[in-house]
């Protein structure tokens, strides 16, 4: 009797998520993946199922990582100096040598090995290759050699994604100037104006908490440009946070129709936000949609 109520459940499982796979199918979908999620080996090989069966069901996924961790631990061993401001890491010469070694080298291509190696057809690509991604300074250079995007090559990608491809992408800008070194991306950021450019249906971000957090600890289920503000300006969102939210908000602003921060450290976190009606982590919405916050993707289908 237990086994037949589990399959039962099984069954009911996948037909409720067949209205969410209609929905997104043919659709593009940013994630923005770091955190627990792209060290833990468990979570690393969930991660790129969840990849891979997104594509057997004919949604685009497109890939782009982070590597603070692993960049920070180099540049101590190398006793290059490191320091964040608001959540960005300044970055000089001698460090950005050490960012592009680990994100286009290290990272980018054992995120692209690993995808193949689960059946994807995943190609590791950095924002320089074809000048995919171009910056400027930030901050007229306060920040060093991390940079503002002032251009993602949209069209360039969405053509990799046409031939079959699964664009894995670091976040490193190539400058106007010849012989430049780069720029180093804030991955957050780089995931925001990717999933813009290729007219992304949503843009996730996989962190190391359940979502974006009150001051009690709890977690707020939704937000919007002015309630992100006020969380801001009260100190509710910090640090790290801030590119996170900031980026959450731009996209939405700019043509893409939502976007998450999900717990990267939760299995096939991916799919339950995707596929189920509950979802999880933090929703992004704008203050002038006519639903008021409902989520009406999900209410429509339900």
């Amino acid at each position: 009797m237990i086994d037949k109520i589990d399959k039962h459940y099984k069954v009911k499982t996948l037909l409720d998520a067949i209205p969410y796979i209609k929905k997104f199918f043919g659709k593009t979908i940013v994630i923005k993946y770091g955190g627990s999620a792209q060290t833990s080996p468990d979570l690393k090989d969930k991660f790129a199922e969840d990849i891979v069966l997104l594509s057997l069901l004919g949604i685009k996924p497109i890939i782009v990582h982070g590597g603070g961790a692993r960049i920070t631990e180099l540049l101590t061993k190398l006793n290059i100096p490191s320091s964040f401001v608001d959540g960005h890491r300044v970055t000089c010469e001698d460090s950005m040598k050490v960012v592009e070694m680990v994100l286009s080298g290290e990272i980018n291509k054992n995120i692209t090995s690993l995808l193949n190696h689960h059946g994807a057809k995943a190609i590791g690509i950095s924002g320089k290759d074809s000048s995919i991604i171009n910056a400027i300074p930030k901050d007229g250079g306060r920040f060093g050699y991390t940079g503002e995007i002032t251009k993602v090559n949209g069209t360039l990608i969405n053509n990799l994604i046409k031939e079959g491809f699964i664009p894995v992408i670091a976040p490193i800008a190539d400058s106007a100037e010849p012989n430049h070194p780069g720029f180093n991306i804030n991955a957050d950021v780089a995931a925001c104006e990717i999933a813009v450019a290729v007219g992304a249906q949503k843009v996730l971000f996989l962190t190391d908490t359940i979502g974006v957090l009150d001051k009690e600890g709890k977690l707020i289920q939704t937000l919007h440009k002015e309630s992100v503000e006020n969380y801001k300006k009260d100190g509710t969102i910090a640090g790290g946070m801030i590119p996170k939210v900031d980026s959450c908000i731009d996209a939405i602003h700019n043509g893409v129709n939502k976007a998450h921060i999900i717990d990267g450290r939760v299995e096939h976190s991916i799919l339950l936000e995707l596929f189920t009606s509950d979802g999880i982590g933090t929703q992004f919405i704008r203050k002038d949609n006519p639903n008021n916050g409902i989520d009406l993707e999900k209410l429509l289908e339900n």
